[in-house]
């Protein structure tokens, strides 16, 4: 379950369905990306997601999913659900 979400436009995606602070290119995939993210418990959930993986370095304890690109959305297992979720491109 999502509980936190950082990033504005992730948030009225997620909310609404659209959101001007995204490319609406990447609007569908986005919302397929947030909606196993909810239906998600932990890492297990998304071993099966194309290019999710955990990250390394100073971004231990976190994780990614590709979107397009170097864009990705990134974020944590915490309080028993999905928090801290961000769109970036983090290279």
């Amino acid at each position: 379950m999502i509980i936190r979400i950082r990033h504005k436009g992730l948030r009225e995606l997620f909310e609404t369905g659209r959101s001007k602070r995204i490319d609406v290119r990447f609007h569908n995939k986005i919302i397929d990306l947030l909606d196993m993210l909810d239906a998600a418990t932990g890492p297990k959930d998304l071993v099966r997601v194309a290019d999710f993986h955990g990250l390394i370095g100073d971004r231990q304890g976190q994780y990614s999913m590709h979107v397009n690109g170097n864009w990705v959305l990134t974020f944590r297992f915490d309080d028993g659900g999905v928090v801290d979720v961000d769109f970036e491109d983090y290279h």
